[in-house]
């Protein structure tokens, strides 16, 4: 692990994901879950990053807490749960993209405690991300929540939000919008596809929808569009950029990815840290255009790899 100080802290699950082995009919297990990959991708970019996670007890977790440690993740988050790793079990359409069946009305990601949350972030970290999950199912969604908004009214680190909403597994889809709409607006960054705007925002358009975002807070909106590209919204100032041309094996991760890349893009420009919408505030076009080339350029790499596979800053 790293020495450098932590800069990023990313708090949310882990998922088993069980994707179609070589051979017919047999499986492959594969750590995932948004939160994990988006961590993931932001230390293989050079941010130094904190999850802040629980692990399940099961032979699943040991295989996840060895990938996490493995990839310099900063272990101090990670606490060892009593319950069983959440599973997904993915199935691959004909273009790549995937379909999850998911097994966790018991795991451990979603039980925290109020004792296992930091009471506050140590000096250094620049930017609290939460997502997907973790975000929805209780008990553990109200002690997230309540960490999004100390953080935000503190003011001291930029929150991020990425709410990658399962339709199927967070419950009432209205009151999981309510809370959706609750979470977006103690963010001051929000990155949503556009599949996550149509739940929220049911027949606007992607930019009506993302319009409608920042309209709730964030100085930042931004929006992942798969194959067409990506569109950001900051300070009034719109851009949209096309989506790198290359041979998809597999989409696992690739919003994750994009997240991660996201995050470190920020970090490196200094745009992360103490007084958020200060530090936001211009980002004229050409960052914006910066912002999205590069996070669209560590998906594309991501998506012709089998799952949740983010590239290095090495291999950019």
């Amino acid at each position: 692990m790293s020495a450098e100080r932590i800069r990023l802290a990313v708090v949310g699950e882990n998922v088993m994901d069980l994707l179609p082995g070589a051979e017919p009919g047999t499986l492959k297990a594969a750590p995932g879950g948004g939160p994990a990959n988006t961590a993931v991708a932001a230390s293989r970019l050079g941010t130094p990053t904190r999850l802040l996670a629980r692990i399940g007890s099961d032979g699943f977790g040991a295989m996840i807490r060895e990938r996490l440690v493995g990839e310099g993740l900063d272990p101090a988050g990670l606490v060892a749960a009593e319950e069983p790793t959440a599973l997904a079990l993915a199935t691959l359409r004909s273009d790549g993209s995937a379909r999850y069946d998911f097994r966790m009305d018991d795991a451990a990601d979603w039980r925290w405690r109020p004792e296992e949350l930091p009471e506050e972030l140590e000096p250094g970290v620049l930017a609290l991300h939460a997502a997907s999950l973790a975000l929805f199912r209780e008990p553990g969604a109200s002690l997230v929540g309540e960490l999004l908004r100390r953080e935000h009214d503190r003011g001291g680190v930029t929150v991020t939000l990425d709410p990658n909403i399962r339709a199927d597994v967070i419950g009432d889809p209205g009151h999981a919008r309510e809370l959706a709409r609750g979470h977006i607006a103690r963010a001051h960054v929000v990155k949503a596809s556009d599949e996550d705007l149509e739940f929220l925002y049911p027949g606007l358009s992607p930019v009506e929808a993302a319009r409608a975002v920042a309209g709730l807070g964030p100085s930042l909106v931004v929006v992942t569009r798969g194959g067409e590209g990506a569109l950001a919204l900051a300070g009034g100032t719109e851009v949209e950029v096309a989506a790198p041309r290359v041979e998809v094996v597999d989409t696992v991760g690739a919003g994750d990815s994009f997240m991660g890349a996201l995050l470190n893009w920020l970090d490196r420009h200094g745009r992360l840290g103490e007084d958020p919408r200060a530090r936001l505030a211009g980002l004229a076009e050409a960052d914006l255009e910066s912002l999205l080339g590069f996070a669209c350029a560590v998906a594309a790499v991501t998506v012709t790899r089998e799952g949740a596979d983010p590239p290095t800053s090495a291999e950019l």
